[in-house]
């Protein structure tokens, strides 16, 4: 009965969801497609923003990163809210006055030249394929281990229901179905710490306090220091302005409203990071200790919550992943039209619209295949990061604030960057016991700052 509950909750969710991405229209230009016209309010650009980024690595990966090592990685999570507040405050406002840009590599490109937008739309689409991989990981694993369904079952119904909606609604679709989502996790997550905390946890704020600092005091005594010091820079500039982010920048009424969306959504993130690893802490005196990470939120729900509550808690997951998903989708489809294509053939509205169908439905098939190979949510992510970091960051953001940046220093800072972090990643990480991203970094900025020195300005500066 409750395995029928819980499947009947999830599949009236669906449903839901799918009449609201209806309701959002279909996107008849390419314009409507990527940047929703550029009209999203504030709403719109928060929720969306909140839901795009507190994904299951911030919540199923946070809460299980809470129940080993405590407090810890709220610190490391802390640094995510300060980067979206200072994206917010000095970058997300420069992007949106930048005109006829659609897309990261458009900026790029505008900022640079032609062959930098294509190696960003490169790095962007491959990024974004990736990311995608770890969601649908995630929410294979979530209606997996709920259902008792194979893996690739699971994988294929998250990926497929997030695709349909997001190929014909495009960004708009997106943002609308994200605030949504966002509205669900954003309320009942919260509450589900509040019932774990008032009835289920024996002993009260004595007891929480005593399996914080132990979990806290293990997570610091068992992580290497420069370990957390790569922790903090992955969640500080990792996610900074992947395509997702930037698309809503881009897309925003105004400029006021793009800053204010980031800044909103970095302190959001605050309290969001609190809440996941708090209920982490409380899993310790509920559940057993030899809990796999990624399941900790999952069997702590089922051990204090009826089955209604547990289908509820499916649909927030289950929300929060799509809400991911649908964005990276849109993100990459938008950068392989606007960044790969476009600069070789120039498209016709119509053609641009089918060619960013044809690339979400791609790059969606890429990552169910893909989503195989993801080890755990936190180690997919952590390698989304450490490559998109040097690749693209040091390009993008000394672009947007010198006058006159070089197309050399741009091209030489992605391409190195992203093969030392390649590189660092797979062969020498963890011979020398440095993290990826800081090498990576070191050498993405040294190359931009000599080809920025013997390059010359772009062509009609």
């Amino acid at each position: 009965m409750g395995t029928v509950l819980s499947v009947a909750v999830v599949l009236a969710y669906v449903i839901l969801l799918t009449f609201v991405a209806v309701r959002a229209r279909t996107a008849h230009e390419f314009e409507e497609f990527s940047l929703a016209k550029r009209a999203l309010p504030l709403a719109l650009v928060f929720g969306s923003l909140a839901a795009t980024y507190v994904g299951p690595g911030f919540s199923i990966s946070f809460v299980g990163r809470g129940f080993n090592s405590g407090f810890l990685f709220l610190g490391i999570g802390l640094a995510y809210a300060i980067q979206n507040i200072l994206v917010g405050f000095l970058i997300a406002p420069r992007l949106r006055a930048l005109k006829d840009c659609h897309s990261l590599g458009d900026v790029i490109g505008q900022k640079y030249n032609k062959k930098c937008q294509v190696v960003a739309g490169i790095i962007s689409v491959g990024m974004c394929a990736g990311l995608a991989a770890v969601m649908a990981k995630a929410g294979g694993g979530v209606l997996s281990d709920a259902f008792g369904l194979h893996r690739w079952t699971s994988v294929a119904f998250v990926v497929g229901v997030t695709a349909l909606y997001t190929t014909f609604g495009g960004l708009r679709a997106s943002v609308i179905t994200d605030a949504f989502q966002f509205s669900a996790f954003a309320t009942l997550l919260p509450m589900t710490l509040l019932i774990a905390f008032a009835f289920n946890l024996k002993g009260g704020v004595e007891t929480f306090t005593n399996h914080a600092i132990e979990a806290t005091s293990y997570g610091l005594e068992s992580t290497p220091l420069i370990e957390i010091v790569g922790f903090f820079l992955a969640w500080l500039l990792g996610e900074t302005l992947i395509p997702p982010y930037a698309n809503r920048a881009l897309a925003s009424k105004t400029t006021k409203i793009s800053r204010d969306g980031f800044i909103l959504a970095g302190l959001f993130s605050t309290v969001w990071f609190i809440v996941m690893i708090s209920l982490g802490i409380i899993a310790r005196s509920i559940i057993s200790n030899d809990t796999a990470e990624d399941l900790v939120l999952l069997n702590l729900v089922k051990m204090i919550m009826p089955a209604s509550g547990y289908a509820l808690l499916l649909v927030v997951l289950i929300s929060i992943i799509m809400s991911s998903l649908d964005s990276l989708l849109n993100a990459g489809a938008v950068a392989f039209t606007q960044d790969i294509i476009q600069p070789f053939k120039k498209l016709k509205n119509g053609q641009a619209l089918s060619a960013g169908r044809a690339a979400t439905i791609a790059i969606a098939l890429v990552a169910a295949v893909c989503a195989v190979f993801v080890p755990s949510i936190i180690e997919g992510l952590l390698l989304c990061y450490t490559i998109w970091a040097p690749a693209i960051l040091p390009a993008l953001i000394i672009g947007l604030i010198i006058k006159k940046p070089r197309p050399l220093a741009g091209i030489l800072s992605m391409g190195i960057g992203t093969i030392v972090a390649i590189v660092f990643e797979f062969t020498l990480s963890d011979l020398i016991g440095i993290p990826a991203i800081i090498p990576a970094l070191t050498f993405a900025l040294i190359v931009y700052f000599l080809g920025h020195w013997f390059g010359t300005v772009k062509s009609g500066d």
